[in-house]
């Protein structure tokens, strides 16, 4: 008896003869299967690709999506316009890109008779000086005094209103638009030469365009130690007459070096020689990059323009 394996292979001879004989006796559809068989190899072929791309860019999507990092660096300026004995004060400082990013700048001056509290917009240059008995601000370049009583002079309050401003903002305040930098003698003191700078406005630019400034710096440390200025307000013309602030102390704040002391001198042939008082000590210090909002430089109600 013929076993079932053998049956089976004896079967498989037969169905292999067959198929061949009919392939024989049509080739045409031998040739259609075989193109059709190819091609669907092709379209496995094409749609795997497909497929595999695909998830590659899927996983490309997913590494663009994934957290980024903050960028906050402060953007570089340009400061070869400015001297560069200047370059290196402003570095020493804390740098004048990141003096640029703050907003405001608010400090208290302690004095006999009231503190006072100024703020500064950066930005705009609006000033408020805030005392118990009065207020002076600027507004868009409007000078303005605010007070019960006629305490405040009205005449003083557009020189006063942004001067501690001018002097505490040193030595970034004297990176303007409008300066004119020039060299000057070193000034010897107290066993030191302290490179000099000096500064002059062009015309129409400010209150004062004819003060002049010369920042004074240690030669080591590059901080500023010095600052000698003019006053020609009411004058009429330039003054050779120079005044001198030593910048005893500084503070960082903000990652910026700003005074915590002020001292002003007497001075002999336009030299400093000694003290002229106590120095000026400046508390409660902050600058930012916040804004102090749209209303705050506003004149208040029972203000009066002082220019008007």
């Amino acid at each position: 008896m013929i076993g079932f394996f053998e049956c089976l292979k004896i079967s498989k001879a037969i169905f292999k003869t067959l198929i061949l004989t009919f392939f024989y006796h049509h080739p045409n559809i031998f040739v259609i299967l075989f193109i059709y068989f190819s091609s669907m190899k092709k379209i496995l072929l094409i749609l795997f690709t497909v497929v595999f791309i695909m998830s590659c860019k899927t996983e490309s999507k997913k590494e663009v999506l994934s957290p980024v990092t903050k960028d906050t660096s402060v953007d570089q300026i340009d400061l070869s316009k400015y001297p560069q004995g200047y370059q290196d004060v402003l570095a020493a400082h804390g740098g004048l890109s990141l003096w640029n990013t703050m907003q405001s700048l608010t400090f208290k001056l302690p004095k006999e008779n009231g503190d006072e509290v100024h703020t500064t917009d950066l930005k705009t240059r609006d000033v408020v000086v805030e005392t118990e008995k009065y207020q002076i601000g600027s507004l868009n370049g409007k000078v303005w005094l605010a007070q019960d009583s006629t305490y405040y002079p009205k005449n003083r309050a557009r020189f006063y209103h942004n001067l501690m401003f001018y002097f505490y903002a040193m030595p970034f305040i004297l990176a303007d638009d409008g300066i004119v930098y020039s060299e000057t003698a070193s000034l010897e003191k107290d066993g030191i030469s302290y490179p000099g700078i000096k500064i002059a406005y062009q015309s129409n630019v400010g209150d004062s365009p004819d003060d002049e400034y010369i920042l004074y710096y240690h030669p080591e440390s590059k901080k500023m130690e010095w600052l000698a200025y003019t006053v020609t307000r009411g004058q009429g013309s330039k003054s050779t007459d120079f005044h001198f602030i030593k910048y005893d102390k500084w503070q960082e704040v903000n990652g910026l070096l700003l005074p915590e002391e002020l001292t002003w001198y007497k001075t002999e042939s336009n030299l400093p020689t000694e003290p002229r008082g106590k120095p000026r000590i400046f508390t409660n210090v902050d600058i930012d990059a916040s804004h102090m909002g749209a209303n705050f430089y506003t004149m208040p109600d029972n203000g009066v323009y002082v220019d008007e």
